[in-house]
């Protein structure tokens, strides 16, 4: 084991492998590879705290998918508008394309990985890759050896959806995959998650993937459930195997790989189920649509749910999909939700560019991306909330949610958010208005130790004492008044 487990509540951030080495072979007038990643770079993630690095899409793409996504005209325009200049060549495919489970020759190979490994680990940084369950390319190599793994069709749905399925010679037709809730993918086929060859090969393959990194990010991972499954594809597949895809799946690593997480992207409020079946953490888009709509009372419920499962979500307000952040919220907003999110039990997900409050979301096939020009104050912002949230108490403290009385001349519009977190002698305390008003409230932090005589808290994301606007009145209790989407990161005196 290159690196110690992955730690409670861990920050991972997230770089899109190809642009990123794009982006560093520009900056360092080399071309860059996963083999030889400048050591400056890698130095800087670690100094920002992080725990680990998801390297998105290093797996070898499709050259059929590729050229698919070269021609889709729905995707033209966003290529146009992330790349002004882009040419067929920067299409490099989508990263959940996969034509085969092994590191693209064009990334550095598996030797490559092997050697972006040890450096990570080297300076404490873990490896996540992705996994991608549901489909795989139209091209893989089981199109020819093993059709029957895929969902088989007949000629009346063809004629009936002819964009959902594809045709092989001899006649066979495979199912292109899908969220029942979008149109097909026209570069995948859909595995058929009831075959029991897809269930062998799914824990060979992932048993090869826990070989060359640290954990996996599963994609779409709530389309394998086996009603779920079932019911998208019914009239086309048999019945559901005697176990869970997911039980069998997680077992096969966990038998000799312990310590190897699992992480599922998942939607639909199906978060607990996949908790249930071994998930170590699930995508909380509850969260980030609360945070985006402005609902701080939906925030507040879903906050105050069981804590169980509060600690096994992963916390964001960007990624992949998602729009930009500093572009969605702006520069207030995007902080206030940044605070929101990141200080929360769970794993914490932050995204390539969302430091520097880039504003381009970068379409997944793109193998590179315009450089934009870096918001100092936002980049300044997030190295302090980083490198705050890399102490001891963040991972091993104790989270609490605590009651926030409306004061003073708040009005009747929502009190601000408070939580804390404990460990030992060391406390903080986060408190954030997610609105667009000026608020005051009172939170209530049950700590009748500290005495009103105590020296007064420490604004972690200002790096002084807190200003009397902003915390005011003696503890145990303590009033604030919070400026329009301020947040505040109190440092509290020991007990």
């Amino acid at each position: 084991m290159l690196c110690p487990p992955w730690p409670k509540n861990p920050s991972v951030y997230e770089i899109p492998c190809w642009p990123w080495l794009a982006e560093l072979s520009r900056r360092h007038g080399r071309a860059v590879t996963l083999a030889d990643l400048p050591a400056v770079e890698l130095d800087r993630l670690a100094s920002l705290g992080f725990d680990g690095i998801w390297l998105m899409g290093v797996w070898e793409r499709s050259p059929t998918g590729a050229r698919i996504a070269r021609e889709v005209p729905e995707l033209q325009l966003g290529y146009r508008h992330a790349l002004r200049d882009v040419t067929p060549a920067d299409v490099v495919g989508s990263p959940y394309c996969i034509h085969r489970y092994v590191v693209d020759a064009r990334l550095g190979g598996p030797a490559g990985l092997a050697l972006a490994r040890q450096e990570l680990a080297r300076r404490g940084l873990r490896l996540l890759l992705d996994f991608v369950p549901n489909h795989l390319a139209v091209d893989h190599p089981w199109v020819a050896e093993h059709p029957e793994r895929f969902v088989q069709g007949t000629p009346g749905a063809q004629r009936r959806d002819p964009s959902s399925w594809f045709s092989l010679p001899g006649g066979r037709i495979l199912a292109h995959g899908r969220d029942p809730y979008f149109p097909a993918w026209t570069d995948v086929l859909q595995l058929d998650a009831f075959h029991p060859g897809v269930r062998e090969e799914a824990a060979r393959t992932l048993r090869e993937i826990a070989d060359q990194c640290d954990g996996v990010r599963c994609d779409m991972a709530m389309l394998l459930l086996d009603r779920v499954f079932g019911t998208t594809w019914s009239g086309f597949v048999g019945d559901h195997l005697e176990r869970e895809y997911w039980i069998e799946a997680i077992e096969s690593v966990r038998s000799y790989r312990e310590d190897f997480l699992f992480i599922a992207e998942a939607y639909w409020d199906l978060e607990y189920e996949l908790q249930q079946l071994g998930f170590d953490y699930c995508y909380d888009k509850r969260l980030y649509d609360r945070l985006r709509s402005g609902w701080v009372a939906g925030v507040a419920a879903h906050l105050a749910g069981d804590l169980q499962f509060q600690q096994r979500l992963v916390r964001f307000v960007e990624n992949h999909d998602e729009e930009r952040a500093a572009r969605q919220w702006g520069p207030g907003p995007s902080r206030a939700a940044a605070v929101a999110a990141l200080t929360l039990p769970g794993a914490r997900l932050l995204h390539h560019g969302q430091l520097e409050g880039c504003q381009v979301r970068v379409p997944v096939q793109l193998g590179r991306a315009t450089a934009e020009e870096p918001d100092l104050a936002l980049a300044g912002f997030y190295t302090r909330l980083l490198r705050e949230l890399a102490d001891p108490v963040w991972h091993e403290g104790r989270w609490r949610l605590h009651p926030v009385r409306q004061d003073g001349d708040g009005g009747a519009g929502p009190a601000p958010l408070a939580w804390s977190w404990e460990l030992g002698e060391a406390r903080r305390l986060v408190v954030v208005n997610l609105t667009g008003a000026r608020c005051t409230g009172r939170v209530e932090l049950g700590w009748p130790e500290l005495a009103a005589a105590s020296p007064p808290p420490v604004d972690v994301l200002a790096g002084s004492a807190a200003s009397p606007a902003a915390a005011v009145g003696s503890l145990p209790g303590l009033s604030c008044t919070l400026q329009p989407w301020q947040p505040l990161i109190l440092r509290l005196p020991p007990a």
